[in-house]
């Protein structure tokens, strides 16, 4: 039966609405406009007009994902992370608004450096936070690593699709073992790690649990264990004076600050998301002395 795109959009929204979705207004643009192949602009362009019965099935199709709970960003292989485009898929974590705030961050800090810089994204997924340095900081390189070889096929594709090809490669690396020397040194370490506690997984948003990598989410018993080995293995790749960022969940703030100071990081800070909640901590390695190692400190961890 034929039917505009007018009320396809108005029945998508409806349905989205009534299950309680609250960006309903967009995501049922969203999804026609990927079920069309078409642009936002060029759906607007067309909205009076009809569209074809394959394009009202395929519709459909993608809203029933949607309703049984799968992220808009899988269903249209897409999303904006920084105003940037990248594709997504279900090997990597969906780039998400409270992030943002550490690629700021992370951008500040190489814009304290004069001339070229480099930035390491580890536990990369998509990429987003290293490739959206690369293309807003102009002197910046970045590297991305990652253990996930999905991971790094969206790294690659959105490498090419942000046309930083040249000033962002791609490695695969564990965070959890040593770097190699070969990586040399960076003015800005960011990481989102996994920092999920275990025990907490199965209480997690179906739209989260069920379709986005565990891998990327499970930070061990008290959702520390990254902070504990990156903050230590990982500062040979930060030069003296450069800077680990990391993105941080709910509660773990003061913890992860507090494993900065025992490894001997400076200038300690916490900062909140747009939200309201402690998001990221940073530190700086000490540019004239070795930092400790806390991995062999018995001190009892404070928090």
């Amino acid at each position: 039966m034929a039917i505009t795109y007018h009320d396809l959009y108005l029945n998508t929204r409806m349905a989205l609405t009534g299950a309680g979705i609250e960006a309903a207004q967009l995501e049922a643009r969203e999804l026609i406009c990927a079920a069309a192949g078409k642009t936002a602009e060029e759906l607007y362009r067309d909205i009076s007009l009809y569209t074809t019965d394959e394009i009202a099935v395929q519709t459909e199709a993608l809203l029933a994902r949607r309703l049984a709970g799968e992220p808009i960003a899988y269903l249209i292989g897409e999303w904006s992370f920084c105003g940037l485009p990248f594709y997504v898929s279900p090997e990597a974590l969906i780039p998400r608004v409270d992030t943002e705030m550490l690629a700021q961050l992370a951008m500040n800090r190489l814009k304290e450096n004069p001339g070229h810089t480099r930035i390491l994204d580890l536990c990369a997924g998509t990429g987003c936070l290293g490739i959206t340095a690369a293309a807003l900081v102009k002197t910046t390189r970045a590297v991305l690593v990652d253990l996930s070889d999905g991971a790094l096929e969206l790294c690659k594709r959105n490498i090419r699709r942000n046309r930083l090809t040249g000033r962002v490669v791609y490695l695969k690396g564990d965070a959890l073992q040593a770097p190699s020397h070969a990586l040399g040194q960076f003015d800005v370490l960011v990481c989102n790690p996994p920092y999920i506690p275990t025990g907490d997984l199965a209480a997690l948003d179906h739209s989260v649990k069920d379709f986005e990598p565990m891998m990327a989410l499970d930070g061990g018993e008290d959702g520390l264990d990254f902070y504990r080995v990156i903050t230590h293995l990982w500062q040979p790749a930060l030069r003296p004076g450069g800077h680990l960022l990391f993105e941080v969940g709910i509660g773990q703030a003061e913890k992860v600050a507090w494993l900065m100071v025992k490894a001997g990081y400076e200038n300690i800070r916490i900062t909140r998301d747009t939200g309201g909640i402690d998001r990221v901590v940073e530190g700086q390695r000490p540019k004239d002395r070795e930092i400790p190692d806390p991995l062999h400190d018995t001190t009892e961890e404070e928090g």
